[in-house]
């Protein structure tokens, strides 16, 4: 497959996952799909850090355009000059990627802010049982309505899709440098 062709499958791949991440941290902030937690605050830090919208959402899209216009000349690429930029806009991607799935790993490690005996707090945060398989402690959080399920979902669904666009961020460097090294493919001429 030419570097162009395999840029271009790379940047139509990871559109739907960035469209993905921004949906999934759009809808974290309204647990129990209510407007009033988040303006009561009654949102986890991890939801704030904005993980989704910004790691996995422009800092992915943004590489994710350069990347598709590379490999957009009839599936051969620009120049070698172009090749390495993509390089350049993929580690990007990647660093996305990362940050993405790093806020989704302490939102998930941390569990959701919810009330518990009165007051809003996060029961499950430095707790020595793990919450994730243990449906009887899901109770424990009186409002919002299942927010632990509703955490945990969304917070899974982040992890998949930003370690799937950091791995083909990744592969997209590989490609870059094998276009920057090797040159680009040549489209054959029919008689």
């Amino acid at each position: 497959m030419c570097t162009g062709k395999c840029s271009r499958f790379i940047a139509v791949t990871l559109y739907p996952l960035v469209l993905l991440s921004i949906i999934c941290n759009i809808i974290l902030f309204f647990p129990g799909w209510d407007v009033k937690y988040v303006k009561e605050g009654h949102i986890t830090d991890e939801v704030k850090y904005m993980g989704g919208l910004i790691g996995g959402g422009v800092m992915v899209l943004i590489p994710a355009l350069y990347i598709h216009l590379t490999g957009d000349e009839g599936g051969c690429c620009g120049n070698r000059f172009g090749m390495f930029l993509s390089i350049v806009f993929a580690v990007v991607g990647v660093a996305g990627a990362l940050y993405s799935f790093t806020v989704a790993v302490f939102g998930l490690y941390n569990g959701p802010l919810c009330l518990y005996d009165g007051q809003w707090t996060r029961p499950f945060e430095n707790s020595t049982k793990p919450y994730m398989n243990d449906h009887k402690l899901w109770a424990e959080c009186e409002e919002p309505k299942n927010v632990v399920q509703f955490n945990i979902g969304l917070f899974v669904t982040l992890l998949a899709a930003s370690g799937v666009q950091g791995l083909l961020c990744a592969i997209q460097m590989i490609n870059g440098l094998f276009g920057c090294l090797c040159g680009t493919c040549f489209k054959k001429e029919h008689p």
